[in-house]
């Protein structure tokens, strides 16, 4: 003989006691219905707060005072750093870096160098020193153009059409393209 295994719940589940069960029992559409609550003693092992030890943190590399020390922590204190470039050190760093050649070739004379770091940073201001670098080379030509960014999808390119069936005789302004 097969036995029928169902879940029973009232088990499980908490159900109302007294007044509230007569009441459920007169107004609820199925009385056998379960309440949907866990009973908490039957629901978790072990209960939540039963546990006798104590939960202890960790040992990381941040509770070792040795290593953290307070002034990494500030970040109250973590103020931005100011860096100023001045028009004739910009000047002069456009300049330098204008030419491919100019970065690739190391100075012979390392003090010719500075000398003409310093004398060019006297002549020549930023507004000039812009104009002759766009003056002595283009940036891009017909030949060598600027990089395009890479698209996911093919460019469409329209193609016209086989026209729409019409009467020839007809005014058919509508142009078809696919």
């Amino acid at each position: 003989m097969a036995t029928r295994k169902v879940a029973d719940h009232t088990l499980y589940h908490l159900s109302p006691k007294g007044f509230w069960k007569k009441f459920r029992d007169a107004v609820a559409v199925d009385p056998a219905i379960s309440s949907g609550l866990p009973l908490p003693s039957v629901n978790r092992q072990p209960p939540p707060g039963s546990r006798l030890e104590k939960y202890s943190t960790p040992a990381t590399k941040a509770s070792d005072p040795a290593q953290n020390p307070y002034w990494k922590r500030d970040v109250r204190r973590a103020y931005p750093q100011l860096s100023v470039v001045t028009q004739p050190e910009l000047s002069t760093l456009l300049i330098q870096h204008s030419s491919p050649a100019a970065e690739l070739a190391p100075p012979q004379d390392p003090t010719s160098s500075v000398t003409s770091v310093t004398s060019s940073r006297q002549q020549l201001g930023l507004s000039e020193a812009i104009g002759a670098i766009g003056a002595a080379r283009k940036a891009y030509s017909s030949s060598s153009l600027p990089p395009t960014p890479p698209t996911p999808f093919k460019r469409w390119v329209p193609e016209r059409a086989p026209d729409a069936p019409h009467d020839p005789n007809a005014y058919f302004p509508m142009i078809l393209v696919k």
